[in-house]
Protein backbone atom coordinates (compact mmCIF):
# COMPACT_ATOMS: atom_id res chain seq x y z
CA UNK A 1 0.00 0.00 0.00
CA UNK A 2 1.48 3.47 -1.23
CA UNK A 3 1.60 6.48 1.31
CA UNK A 4 -1.13 9.07 1.04
CA UNK A 5 0.09 11.85 -0.75
CA UNK A 6 0.74 15.08 1.29
CA UNK A 7 0.97 17.95 -0.83
CA UNK A 8 2.78 20.00 1.43
CA UNK A 9 6.02 17.98 1.47
CA UNK A 10 5.82 17.36 -2.50
CA UNK A 11 5.97 21.42 -2.55
CA UNK A 12 9.29 21.08 -1.04
CA UNK A 13 10.64 17.91 -2.85
CA UNK A 14 9.63 20.24 -5.74
CA UNK A 15 11.54 23.30 -4.24
CA UNK A 16 14.11 21.41 -3.05
CA UNK A 17 15.09 20.04 -6.59
CA UNK A 18 15.01 22.89 -8.29
CA UNK A 19 17.34 24.49 -5.50
CA UNK A 20 19.45 21.31 -6.48
CA UNK A 21 23.07 22.44 -8.43
CA UNK A 22 26.09 20.81 -9.28
CA UNK A 23 29.39 22.23 -7.72
CA UNK A 24 32.99 21.97 -7.46
CA UNK A 25 35.38 21.54 -3.94
CA UNK A 26 36.14 25.01 -4.74
CA UNK A 27 33.22 26.16 -3.79
CA UNK A 28 32.39 23.81 -1.01
CA UNK A 29 35.71 24.67 0.56
CA UNK A 30 33.98 27.47 2.60
CA UNK A 31 30.99 25.86 3.83
CA UNK A 32 33.30 23.23 4.80
CA UNK A 33 35.11 25.06 7.20
CA UNK A 34 32.01 26.26 8.58
CA UNK A 35 31.76 23.05 9.89
CA UNK A 36 27.71 22.95 7.71
CA UNK A 37 28.43 20.03 4.66
CA UNK A 38 26.38 16.84 5.24
CA UNK A 39 27.87 13.97 2.98
CA UNK A 40 25.35 11.93 1.49
CA UNK A 41 26.44 8.34 0.82
CA UNK A 42 25.83 7.32 -3.17
CA UNK A 43 23.01 5.54 -3.83
CA UNK A 44 21.39 7.33 -1.43
CA UNK A 45 18.44 9.92 -2.66
CA UNK A 46 20.02 13.51 -2.05
CA UNK A 47 16.31 15.12 -1.87
CA UNK A 48 14.76 12.34 0.22
CA UNK A 49 17.77 13.21 2.99
CA UNK A 50 17.36 16.93 2.67
CA UNK A 51 13.39 16.55 3.06
CA UNK A 52 14.20 14.61 6.22
CA UNK A 53 16.48 18.10 7.50
CA UNK A 54 13.78 20.39 6.56
CA UNK A 55 10.91 18.32 7.95
CA UNK A 56 13.23 18.11 11.42
CA UNK A 57 12.36 14.74 11.13
CA UNK A 58 14.55 13.89 13.88
CA UNK A 59 13.84 10.10 14.51
CA UNK A 60 14.59 9.46 10.70
CA UNK A 61 17.67 11.27 10.41
CA UNK A 62 19.36 10.16 13.88
CA UNK A 63 18.61 6.25 11.48
CA UNK A 64 20.32 7.28 8.67
CA UNK A 65 23.23 8.52 10.38
CA UNK A 66 23.23 5.00 11.73
CA UNK A 67 23.81 3.68 8.86
CA UNK A 68 25.96 5.84 7.21
CA UNK A 69 23.44 7.27 4.30
CA UNK A 70 24.23 10.75 5.65
CA UNK A 71 27.19 11.75 7.71
CA UNK A 72 28.77 15.32 8.76
CA UNK A 73 31.91 15.64 6.59
CA UNK A 74 35.33 15.40 8.59
CA UNK A 75 38.82 16.06 7.80
CA UNK A 76 39.11 13.16 5.94
CA UNK A 77 36.63 13.97 3.39
CA UNK A 78 37.98 17.00 3.04
CA UNK A 79 41.45 16.01 2.42
CA UNK A 80 40.04 13.27 -0.17
CA UNK A 81 38.14 15.89 -1.98
CA UNK A 82 40.89 18.29 -1.62
CA UNK A 83 43.24 15.81 -3.64
CA UNK A 84 40.90 14.62 -6.15
CA UNK A 85 38.65 18.02 -7.39
CA UNK A 86 35.29 15.78 -7.37
CA UNK A 87 31.98 17.49 -8.65
CA UNK A 88 29.29 16.87 -6.38
CA UNK A 89 25.25 17.39 -6.33
CA UNK A 90 24.37 19.85 -3.37
CA UNK A 91 21.02 21.22 -1.94
CA UNK A 92 21.27 23.89 0.96
CA UNK A 93 18.65 23.57 4.04
CA UNK A 94 19.95 26.38 5.94
CA UNK A 95 22.12 25.42 7.89
CA UNK A 96 23.24 22.75 6.50
CA UNK A 97 24.90 21.85 2.81
CA UNK A 98 24.00 18.52 1.80
CA UNK A 99 26.20 17.20 -0.55
CA UNK A 100 27.03 13.66 -3.10
CA UNK A 101 29.66 13.17 -5.07
CA UNK A 102 28.99 12.82 -8.56
CA UNK A 103 29.83 9.20 -9.40
CA UNK A 104 29.65 9.32 -13.34
CA UNK A 105 31.42 12.67 -14.29
CA UNK A 106 29.86 12.27 -17.73
CA UNK A 107 27.40 13.97 -15.91
CA UNK A 108 28.77 16.86 -14.53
Amino acid sequence: MSEPSNPEREVLRAKLVLETAQLGWKELERHFARGDVIRVAVGTDLIEAALLLAENNTAAAQAWLADGHIARAGMHDAEDWHARQPIFWAVVVAPWVLVQEVQNQLDA
